[in-house]
């Protein structure tokens, strides 16, 4: 945990300087703007499209397709930051698509009409030693993601910091073998989520001040369905009770405010050596699709938690914390517990993965254990179609999880 130590104090430090931004000047200059693209364009495979240092207010996209073992290196990411602020072409600030072996590494981006960062199919691509932001502040206006891999295969992100994005900070979406690592995502409204993604490791990252601190999503309607192997470790999600800011209607808007990790609908998720702390609301909880209470038509779709095994962590909090109340899912706790809950497991699972006797069949078994003295609720939804029956069919019998689930093999790269 000394590495989490160094990612405190690296963060507190960022804050207070983001607060003195507004005096750094920005020099606007079509010259710069284009000498930078062409770089984009003209690099050849093999190359280094060095962005130089200083503070740059860009109005265009940067864009890069189709190249090979390519680094896009700035002079570190306190000496080069490149600001989208009132951006007029493109939605990205910088959009990778189709390359393969590309690294992003030591420089700020700020700002940018939509994400800051996209990489599109790309494959074996590092982002590292970022810094994503937008100055504007809590604002449902702000870009979706800070770092945003979509469809890849190979993603490594590490030692990036990201804020104020107004759905998740890292989001890394439909991929195959993902690692992040030694990350600070505080003040978005998901700090880390990993959605739909296959074969993952998210470790040694501190995710605090979101609206939830880390969030493992699997979403009908995709082409990569059915996320599944996830490891969750040697992370602290710290008082992630930031206001929700999330534009209407998302799926991130559904988190109340107070959420250390969300499990929704994925399968084969590890969750261990974590700390889980003051977060008001819950500290982790794994649940169905049928959670959020909307409705799919994917015949593929699996919409159930399975095979999730949380172990060896720690859940502390402040006494006479109070959960959210602006969203259902913080109304239904203080309903059934009256403070934060640690651990909610909603139960829930169709007849097809029942025993004749209609208990879950043994590999969709989910176990909690060696967690200390944790509150903890299974909501048994299996036998509630609506929140009433569910306030009258959960419990707290946690030796029932006492088990243990194997071949969980998260990035296997």
């Amino acid at each position: 945990m000394k590495f989490l130590n160094f990612l405190i104090v690296a963060s507190v430090l960022f804050v207070s300087c983001k607060q003195k931004s507004s005096s750094v000047k920005f020099i606007k200059d079509e010259k710069i703007q284009k000498e930078i693209q062409e770089q984009f364009i003209l690099v050849e495979d093999g190359g280094t499209i060095e962005l130089p240092e200083g503070n740059f207010l860009l109005s265009k996209a940067l864009s890069i397709e189709g190249k090979n073992n390519i680094t896009i290196k700035g002079k570190g990411r306190d000496k080069t930051i490149l600001s989208f602020l009132g951006q007029t072409e493109g939605a990205e600030g910088i959009n990778a698509t189709n390359c393969t072996n590309i690294t992003l590494e030591d420089f700020t981006i700020q700002d940018a009409k939509g994400d800051n960062i996209k990489l599109k199919a790309c494959n074996n691509c590092v982002m590292r030693n970022l810094n994503s932001t937008w100055t504007t502040g809590v604002d449902s206006m702000n870009g979706n993601y800070g770092y945003y891999p979509v469809e890849c295969n190979g993603v490594l992100i590490e030692k990036c910091e990201v804020s104020y994005c107004a759905d998740a900070g890292v989001y890394v979406g439909q991929s195959y073998n993902v690692t992040v690592r030694n990350c600070v995502a505080h003040h978005n409204v998901c700090g880390i989520e990993i959605e739909n993604c296959i074969n993952v490791d998210v470790y040694d990252n501190y995710s605090h001040n979101n609206t939830g601190g880390f969030v493992i999503y699997d979403l009908p309607g995709l082409p990569l369905k059915n996320g599944k192997n996830c490891r969750v470790y040697n992370n602290k999600a710290e008082e992630n009770n930031f206001k929700n800011f999330a534009k209407p209607g998302s799926y991130v808007s559904d988190i109340p405010p107070g959420s250390g990790l969300i499990i929704m609908a994925y399968d084969s998720v590890e969750v261990f050596n974590n700390q889980f702390i003051n977060n008001k609301t819950l500290g982790c909880c794994a649940v169905s699709y049928y959670a959020v209470g909307r409705q799919f038509t994917d015949s593929l779709y699996t919409p159930y938690a399975t095979s999730i095994f949380v172990h060896d962590n720690i859940f502390k909090r402040k006494a006479l914390l109070i959960p959210d109340l602006t969203h259902d899912l913080g109304k239904l706790i203080l309903a059934i517990s009256k403070t934060p809950a640690d651990l909610i497991y909603d139960g829930n699972y169709s007849k097809a993965m029942s025993n004749e006797n209609g208990t879950l069949q043994q590999q969709y078994h989910s176990c909690f254990r060696n967690n200390g003295d944790i509150k903890f609720f299974n909501l048994n939804a299996y036998k509630s179609p609506n929140i009433e029956n569910v306030l009258k069919t959960f419990d707290t019998n946690l030796k029932e999880f006492d088990c243990s689930v194997n071949n969980i093999t998260g990035n296997k790269n």
